[in-house]
């Protein structure tokens, strides 16, 4: 049976106008653009997202106009993860899941806690989560690096712990919650330029930052990568490289905004504390996406 995340999920942005209000115009575009450019699944509110600086209001608003314009199409996963455990879980408790596929989850970070913490964590969501769940790993952001010993602990927890978005960028960790998962349990990768390779090894996919402006291209290296029609797939993942390289130079989401504020697609907007990428980077891009 196809895993319910095989293939190409898209972590959304959240457009804003000049006044940074959300931008919903925009949004519908977006999830529009997602849809008829072959991805898979939509993930709301993630890191990409600017999540930190909405409000909660906002954020419940977003998923609610996404849920609508969406209509079904695709699975929906929204991002809901923190640092205080039994906040989270009453979040949970408080969420209203009609539309809502799963949740990605990310480690709690700033505070640090062990790998008996994150299992310990995890665990309080799993009995209070009502949908599937993505454990999320990007030790990057978080301060901590969830293990892979811990993560298959957590995922032989319940069946409900269906992915982790590996996003440690050690294809070794990758590869032993790979070689030791439940069936019932699969690798995406948290890193755009990891796809091709992680799918060699064994991932389903990748949940995508770049999809925002190139998802017919994001789309179809996932898809020639999990088909193992490797030529096309090396091929487009050598074509996007340089410019995987350019939209993270100065972060994220304000190199991948600045490309699609190119493109047409978006204004070239962000919430402090995070500003638009220098004149320097943005010229970058601007090139790359000429050549592309």
């Amino acid at each position: 049976m196809t895993h319910p995340f095989t293939g190409a999920g898209v972590a959304l942005i959240t457009p804003f106008n000049e006044d940074k209000s959300v931008d919903y115009s925009a949004l519908e575009r977006l999830v529009e653009d997602q849809i008829s450019g072959g991805i898979d699944y939509l993930v709301v509110l993630g890191t990409t997202a600017e999540t930190p600086a909405l409000s909660e209001a906002e954020k419940k608003e977003i998923v609610r106009f996404v849920i609508e314009k969406n209509a079904g199409r695709l699975k929906i996963v929204v991002g809901m993860g923190g640092n205080n455990t039994t906040g989270l879980v009453q979040t949970i408790q408080n969420t209203d899941f009609n539309g809502v596929d799963a949740i990605l989850s990310v480690t709690p970070y700033y505070n640090k806690p062990t790998q008996e913490g994150l299992f310990q964590h995890f665990k309080m969501v799993v009995e209070a989560c009502p949908v599937q769940i993505i454990l999320y790993n990007v030790p990057g952001r978080t301060g901590v690096n969830m293990d892979a010993d811990t993560t298959l602990r957590i995922a032989n927890l319940s069946d409900k712990v269906v992915a982790i978005k590996e996003a440690s960028g050690d294809l070794v960790q990758f590869a032993k919650i790979i070689n030791n998962a439940p069936a019932h349990f699969k690798l995406i990768s948290g890193d755009d330029g990891l796809t091709l390779p992680s799918v060699v090894i064994g991932s389903i996919g990748v949940i995508s930052v770049i999809a925002n402006a190139l998802p017919n291209k994001l789309s179809e290296l996932t898809h020639a990568s999990i088909s193992g029609n490797i030529t096309l797939a090396s091929q487009l993942h050598l074509q996007i490289g340089e410019m995987l390289k350019l939209i993270f130079r100065e972060g994220n989401p304000g190199g991948v905004k600045a490309l699609m504020k190119m493109m047409g697609k978006v204004k070239n907007q962000l919430r402090l504390p995070l500003v638009q990428v220098s004149e320097s980077t943005y010229n970058m891009i601007d090139s790359e996406l000429k050549k592309i």
